[in-house]
């Protein structure tokens, strides 16, 4: 799977970082960044909660 953040769309409240550390922060800009774009199995569905878990839908999931 691969994921990647839409900076238009970020407001940076952190819920992805919190749901998925490994892969999600918040940059010096205060916006979400992904980590490693290509996201290893164990960590598929902690994305999946972080995505869910986006109040603006700014996470992308590719499979």
């Amino acid at each position: 799977m691969k994921v990647k953040i839409d900076k238009s769309a970020c407001i940076g409240c952190g819920a992805c970082e919190a749901a998925c550390p490994e892969v999600f922060r918040l940059g010096d800009d205060g916006l979400a960044e992904v980590q490693m774009e290509l996201v290893p199995p164990e960590l598929e569905e902690d994305v999946r909660d972080a995505s869910a878990s986006c109040p603006v839908s700014a996470i992308q999931i590719e499979a």
